[in-house]
C-alpha cells in the first residue's frame, strides 16, 4: 500500500467556511502549523482567500499580507510548505519565500502561472473548479463529470511543462459539484490516479461529508472525513488533504499494519 503524504490546512483568512479567524493572526498561524507537523503533516498548505461557496475573491496584496509573514516563518523553522493561491503574483512571492508547492484552483487560470512555474519548477497541484468560488455552485452541470474533470485538468498538467511527477491533479470536491458529482468522482479516484500523475484529494469537512453523514454540521464531520480518507488511500491517492492531521495519521498507520 503506497502511504499518501498528508497536508495540513492552514487558512490565514477571517472567513474560511470551517476555520475562518481561528488562525488569522501570524502568531496563532504559526502555532496551529507547528501543531500540526507534530501531528503528523508532510506539509502544511497556507492559503491567504477563503473559498467556501460564495466567497468573494481576495486581491494578491490581501493575500500577500496575510501569508507571507507565515511562509516565511515556517520556511525559517524547516516546515515544508504549499501555497494555496490561484494568483500568479502571490504563488511567486511565496516561492520566493521557499514555498516548494503550488496549489492551484484553478488549474492555471491565471496565466501568468506559468512563468512562475518556469522560474521556481515547484510542486504543483491543480485543483478542478467551475467558475470562481462565487459562482462555482449555481447549478453545475456535466455530461460526464468523470471524464470531464480529469480532461481538463489533464490539458492544464500538460501546458505547465513541469514533470508529470510534480503534477497534482485534483478533482475539486465541492468546486462547482452537485452532490452526485462528487460521489461519482469519489467512486472514479482510480481514474485519476490511473494517469501515472500523483492525486490529491482535499475533502475534509466538506458539505459532501455531511451530506452523507445525512446532513452533519461542520464540527460533526470527523468520522466521515476519515472513513473518505481511508478509502482514498486504499484507492492509490498521493496526498490527503485534512484539518485532521493526527487522526488521519492514526488511520494510515493502522491500515499499513493490515496491509503490508
Amino acid at each position: 500500500m503506497k502511504i499518501p503524504r498528508l497536508m495540513g490546512i492552514l487558512n490565514v483568512t477571517p472567513d474560511s467556511f470551517s476555520d475562518g479567524g481561528r488562525h488569522s493572526q501570524v502568531e496563532a498561524a504559526i502555532a496551529h502549523a507547528e501543531r500540526l507537523t507534530l501531528d503528523g503533516a508532510d506539509l502544511i498548505d497556507v492559503g491567504g482567500e477563503s473559498t467556501r461557496p460564495g466567497a468573494e475573491d481576495v486581491d494578491a496584496a490581501t493575500q500577500l499580507d496575510r501569508v507571507l509573514p507565515v511562509i516565511r516563518t515556517l520556511v525559517e523553522r524547516g516546515i515544508v510548505v504549499s501555497v494555496d493561491t490561484r494568483l500568479a503574483e502571490v504563488a511567486h512571492a511565496a516561492c520566493n519565500e521557499g514555498a516548494t508547492m503550488v496549489n492551484d484552483m484553478s488549474a492555471l487560470g491565471d496565466p501568468d502561472m506559468l512563468e512562475v512555474l518556469r522560474e521556481f519548477s515547484p510542486e504543483l497541484c491543480l485543483g478542478h473548479m467551475r467558475g470562481t468560488p462565487k459562482t462555482m455552485q449555481d447549478d453545475p452541470q456535466y455530461g460526464d463529470v468523470v471524464s470531464e474533470v480529469l480532461s481538463t485538468l489533464l490539458i492544464a498538467a500538460e501546458k505547465s511543462g513541469l514533470p508529470q511527477e510534480k503534477v497534482y491533479l485534483d478533482p475539486g470536491f465541492g468546486f462547482g459539484k452537485t452532490y452526485t458529482h462528487n460521489l461519482q468522482l469519489f467512486r472514479q479516484l482510480g481514474a485519476f490516479v490511473g494517469t501515472g500523475h500523483p492525486v490529491l484529494v482535499g475533502i475534509s469537512r466538506k458539505g459532501f461529508v455531511g451530506e452523507l453523514l445525512g446532513g452533519a454540521a461542520v464540527d460533526d464531520r470527523e468520522l466521515g472525513n476519515l472513513v473518505l480518507h481511508m478509502l482514498a488511500s486504499q484507492s492509490g491517492v498521493s496526498c490527503i488533504r485534512t484539518h485532521e492531521v493526527k487522526q488521519t495519521r492514526d488511520v494510515l498507520n493502522v491500515l499499513i499494519k493490515i496491509w503490508t
